[in-house]
């Protein structure tokens, strides 16, 4: 049996001749540069989330990008952040002239140690560090209670990295509160959320795309100004800024896909929760060849009646696990014609590019993440014959 990684073909199957009339409509439009497309996009997505602004840029790179830009992030300025996360995370602190600062991650979630955090801001004494960078990696919010407190009480901005998370949400805690008074969607806790619409996404275009998302409006305004080469009115440029544009094809596409997004979000939960439930039926787990997934989350309609600690909607924009023997059971795999990928094979102080001085730095969770995790296919399409045929494969591996 075949199982991809993931299958593109057979969500646009159902969604094809609705995503050519959407295409064919900009192309005969002629507007090919913003247009009624992505201002109709920013405000759907905007809803979708629960904020005031959203604005469309083109790709998840150049969203976390420009909300630096839009911080005025410059050389020698600092950004705490995960050493755990896809490259961009740290590129586009790097591309500025600023340094990452990077903290550990929690083994469970993956997501940044909002303790290892705790640490680093009460040593910055110097007070370098302009912002707060958390991810919330493969589809599940980090610990934004804790995060924001942190941001409260030393006055930095957070710049949620939401990727890969659009549609997750945790539970939120307020001062006067026992238990979580409301749920709040990623992107929506701190200063501002950068999504990435990159085509494996949950929700993914036919190309490269991205938004930012806020809820103030002075910062949102800046975005746009920004992400059109700086230009406030056309041809005066007050600042330097880029081509960060949206592109209206992509924007049509992703309409018609975000009607669909809170089903494949369940889809994809249904398949998280199966895996978990075949996997519980051998021996893997008690024998200590795997660990599943943080798999810790609450129904929506549940809030309010438990502490909130640790539970979220996990979206599951990734299925991982940690094995042992992961390289050689990729190989297994793989031979068995099941797609698998992991993400990430380095944590990002160990990058070349950062030079010796980062790569003697040390974060022993994330370096053990990136030795030990694997993603397995979750895509919504999956069937359940295909999950149990992964599974079966696995546990043959581990009998060997």
């Amino acid at each position: 049996m075949k199982v991809p990684l993931l299958d593109l073909k057979q969500q646009m199957s159902h969604l094809r001749e609705d995503i050519l009339e959407a295409v064919t409509r900009v192309i005969d439009s002629t507007v090919y540069i913003l247009g009624p497309e992505v201002s109709a996009l920013e405000q759907e997505v905007a809803a979708y989330c629960g904020v005031n602004h959203g604005v469309g840029v083109s790709s998840g790179t150049d969203a976390l990008l420009v909300s630096l830009m839009a911080l005025g992030i410059g050389p020698g300025d600092q950004i705490l952040t995960t050493p755990y996360s896809f490259f961009a995370t740290m590129g586009v602190v790097l591309r500025l002239g600023a340094v990452p600062v990077f903290v550990d991650i929690d083994p469970v979630s993956f997501n940044i140690d909002p303790l290892a955090m705790e640490e680093v801001l009460a040593g910055d004494h110097e007070k370098k560090i302009k912002a707060i960078l958390p991810v919330h990696l493969y589809g599940q919010c980090a610990d934004m209670v804790a995060i924001m407190e942190l941001a409260n009480r030393y006055h930095l901005p957070v710049i949620e990295d939401a990727a890969q998370a659009i549609g997750a949400e945790c539970p939120m805690i307020t001062e006067v509160d026992v238990v979580p008074s409301q749920w709040k969607k990623a992107g929506t806790m701190g200063l501002a959320g950068c999504f990435s619409f990159f085509p494996s996404k949950n929700l993914g275009g036919i190309g490269d795309g991205g938004m930012v998302i806020t809820n103030d409006a002075a910062y949102a305004a800046k975005i746009r100004i920004l992400l059109n080469h700086g230009a406030s009115p056309k041809y005066y440029h007050g600042q330097v800024g880029g081509n960060f544009r949206l592109d209206p094809i992509q924007a049509a596409v992703l309409r018609i896909k975000l009607t669909y997004l809170d089903q494949w979000h369940r889809a994809r939960r249904d398949n998280a929760d199966r895996y978990n439930m075949l996997f519980s039926q051998t021996d893997l787990v008690k024998s200590d060849f795997l660990v599943l997934p943080s798999a810790v989350y609450l129904p929506k309609q549940q809030a309010g009646t438990s502490s909130g600690s640790g539970e979220n909607y996990h979206i599951y924009n990734q299925y991982v696990l940690r094995v042992k023997r992961r390289d050689a059971l990729i190989d297994w795999l793989r031979a068995h014609d099941i797609g698998c990928e992991v993400y990430y094979p380095l944590a990002l102080h160990q990058q070349k590019c950062l030079g010796a001085n980062f790569q003697t730095l040390s974060f022993p969770q994330a370096e053990r993440a990136a030795a030990e995790t694997l993603a397995l296919p979750i895509y919504p399409e999956l069937t359940a014959d295909m999950q149990v045929y992964v599974v079966e494969k696995i546990a043959e591996f581990y009998r060997k």
